[in-house]
């Protein structure tokens, strides 16, 4: 089972701007493989679904991208999974707009989602998938 993890900010404020990235991919991950993602636990809205025959739960956590650890906790604990099924998804200002960075392990860059997840999870250890989102105002 994988679990597969959006960051974002839940208020209307946030929708569509450039750190709400992990949201959108959660979105499009749900549409393309019809997994609806309607039910709230564990802090998040998650969805169940299958991909490419191996379990998934698409979350987005609802606790703000300060405190997104809560909830990568408490869906791992529930489901007795270690971290190795979890892949993070969100936005890195270092990175061209739209280009990848994908990495096991590593700091949290000064991600604050990131770096709660490394804080409740104990570990830096997670896969995570950046998504470039290039300088806010580049001169």
């Amino acid at each position: 089972m994988k679990i597969i993890v959006g960051l974002g900010n839940p208020e209307k404020d946030y929708k569509n701007t450039r750190h709400n990235v992990g949201f959108e991919s959660i979105d499009r991950i749900s549409a393309d493989y019809k997994i609806a993602v309607n039910k709230l636990r564990f802090k998040s809205h998650i969805g169940e679904g299958h991909i490419n025959n191996e379990k998934v739960i698409l979350v987005k956590p609802q606790t703000y991208m300060n405190l997104s650890g809560v909830a990568v906790r408490d869906i791992l604990s529930f489901y007795k999974l270690t971290n190795e099924g979890v892949i993070v998804i969100y936005d890195e200002a270092n990175l061209d707009t739209g280009l990848l960075r994908i990495r096991e392990r590593g700091s949290a860059g000064g991600h604050n989602g990131a770096k709660s997840i490394i804080q409740y999870l104990g570990t830096d250890e997670f896969m995570r998938i950046k998504i470039g989102i290039g300088e806010k105002n580049p001169s």
